[in-house]
């Protein structure tokens, strides 16, 4: 593909250097933080995804069992990339998500079950986002992210772009449009009484989405890489979006 593992090398020094775990500050809504009756929407909105990723999941397992390493490695992957704190233009903090690459090889509803499994462990063990709110973390990173990645990687295949420059738009908007709809979840809850409900969404977005633009970017790129480097030692591997 043209990329080599020193490439890998350098963006996850990058990653490193720059990161640490998230505390309460960083962009997962934190515990508490919502209101009751909004925590329990958005777990109601969320479970379907989740039952549904659970029985493809096993769909997967029960076809190729060779898969579980795969998909450990893309939780693994989510985890450490969500559980990252990176410094933002706005001087705020923020976070990849890690999503895209399981996305392309398992599709996004599998990523409803590793993503929340993340996002779990990391309000326990890490106080990053919070079990309250973790209806609405799951939606937002582990649901409409990988749809709309997987939406996006699938269309640019149709129009014939480039695979790498594909799967760099699917990480890259998988980790926009999680911001895009947290700034949704945020502006609904709290809206601002000169703004109203769709000027503080917008509010929001100017903030989150445009402090998530270079760390997309970085993520997109970290995902052709990681791509690049599991198809040189697992040659056989294909990605759900099609590869041609």
């Amino acid at each position: 593909m043209g990329i080599k593992f020193t490439g890998t090398v350098g963006l996850s020094l990058f990653f490193l250097t720059v990161g640490e775990p998230v505390q309460t500050n960083a962009m997962h809504i934190m515990e508490g933080f919502l209101p009751p009756a909004w925590c329990a929407f958005w777990f109601a909105v969320f479970i379907p995804f989740f039952i549904y990723g659970l029985i493809n999941m096993r769909k997967i397992v029960n076809k190729n069992p060779e898969s579980k390493m795969l998909l450990a490695l893309s939780g693994a992957f989510i985890f450490i990339l969500s559980a990252l704190k990176l410094p933002s233009v706005t001087g705020s903090t923020s976070h990849p998500t890690g999503v895209g690459i399981g996305t392309l090889f398992f599709g996004p509803s599998v990523i409803s079950v590793l993503g929340t499994i993340c996002l779990l462990f990391q309000a326990l063990l890490l106080a990053h986002g919070g079990l309250s709110t973790l209806g609405a973390n799951a939606f937002s990173m582990a649901v409409v992210g990988p749809f709309v990645g997987y939406a996006v990687y699938k269309l640019a295949r149709k129009l014939k772009i480039n695979q790498s420059i594909s799967i760099f738009l699917c990480a890259a908007l998988a980790d926009l449009s999680t911001y895009l709809m947290t700034s949704i979840q945020l502006g609904i809850v709290f809206p601002d009484a000169g703004l109203g409900i769709s000027g503080t969404i917008v509010k929001f977005m100017g903030i989150f989405c445009l402090t998530q633009i270079p760390i997309a970017i970085a993520e997109g790129l970290l995902t052709v890489v990681m791509y690049n480097l599991i198809s040189a030692y697992i040659p056989n591997v294909q990605l759900k979006g099609g590869t041609n």
